[in-house]
C-alpha cells in the first residue's frame, strides 16, 4: 500500500504536492492507472487512481473517501521538555506519532538545557511517521512555551485528565500512583514530562495546584524521551484493557 500526504484534499480530481509527486513518480515509479492512498492529516482516507503521473504535480482521480479513519474515543496530549540532544526529541515525536498521539507541546522548565525549539522539522518527521504507521490524523504540534504559561493555557480545558510524571518523590512527600492505575479509559489526557534534570519543586507544586496529579511510570529512572513514549503507550494500553 502506497500512502501519501495532501492536507488540501478534495473529492473528485486532486493532485499531490511536488515533494510527494516526485516520490510517487520518480522514486516509486508509479504510473497512470495505479491505485494509491492519500491522507489529509485530519482523518480523511482517500483511495485514488493516478490519472497523470507528473513528477511535479501528480494528478489523481478520487474513487472512495472515508472520513474519521482510525479515530479513537480518547485523546492523548503529551507536553514534554525538549531534550538537549535534538535527535532524542525527534525520536520521541516519531514513535509517539506511530503509536498514536493527538497533540504534542514543548515546555521550557527551570532545569531545561534547551530553551528554544523550532517545530518545522518535527512536523516533517510527524508526517513521515503518520504515513509509516498508516494513520490519517496528524497531531497538533505546538511551539515551545514556558512551564508556567503552559499551565495557564491548560487550565482552560477542564475536561482533560492531567498528570505530571516526575522522579523525586520527596518533593511532595506523597506516594505517586502508577499512571495506568488512575487514568480513566476513553478520556482526554495531558501528561507533563520534565527535562533531564527533572521538574523543580516549585514546578511540581504549581502543576498540582493547577489540577495535575503526580504519577509514576514504573520503577526505572527513564530518559525524558523514553518517559514520554512510555506514558503515551500506557494510555493506549488502558484503553485495550477496558475493552476486554
Amino acid at each position: 500500500m502506497h500512502l501519501f500526504y495532501q492536507p488540501n484534499m478534495t473529492a473528485g480530481t486532486a493532485f499531490l504536492p511536488e515533494e510527494e509527486s516526485r516520490h510517487c513518480v520518480k522514486v516509486l515509479r508509479l504510473q497512470a492507472g495505479d491505485e494509491i492512498i492519500v491522507v489529509d492529516g485530519k482523518g480523511g482516507w482517500y483511495t485514488c487512481e493516478i490519472s497523470r503521473a507528473d513528477a511535479r504535480r501528480c494528478e489523481l482521480r478520487v474513487q472512495r473517501v472515508q472520513k474519521g479513519y482510525g479515530q479513537r474515543p480518547y485523546l492523548v496530549h503529551m507536553a514534554i521538555a525538549p531534550t538537549k540532544n535534538t535527535d532524542r526529541t525527534e525520536w520521541f515525536v516519531e514513535k509517539c506519532v506511530e503509536m498514536g498521539v493527538d497533540e504534542i507541546s514543548f515546555i521550557i522548565c527551570e532545569h531545561s538545557e534547551r530553551r528554544y525549539y523550532k517545530t518545522d522539522r518535527l512536523n516533517k518527521i510527524a508526517v513521515g511517521a503518520m504515513k509509516q504507521s498508516l494513520k490519517a490524523f496528524l497531531p497538533i504540534m505546538n511551539e515551545a512555551l514556558s512551564f508556567t504559561d503552559f499551565l495557564k493555557k491548560s487550565s482552560v480545558n477542564e475536561t482533560e485528565q492531567k498528570f505530571i510524571a516526575y522522579v523525586d518523590e520527596s518533593i511532595t512527600g506523597a506516594e505517586r500512583k502508577q499512571l495506568h492505575s488512575i487514568a480513566e479509559p476513553k478520556g482526554r489526557y495531558c501528561v507533563l514530562i520534565g527535562p533531564e534534570g527533572d521538574f523543580s519543586g516549585r514546578e511540581v507544586s504549581e502543576a498540582i495546584d493547577r489540577g495535575f496529579r503526580p504519577v509514576s511510570l514504573g520503577e526505572s529512572r527513564l530518559r525524558t524521551e523514553t518517559a514520554g513514549i512510555v506514558a503515551c503507550h500506557l494510555l493506549h494500553v488502558i484503553q485495550s484493557r477496558s475493552d476486554n
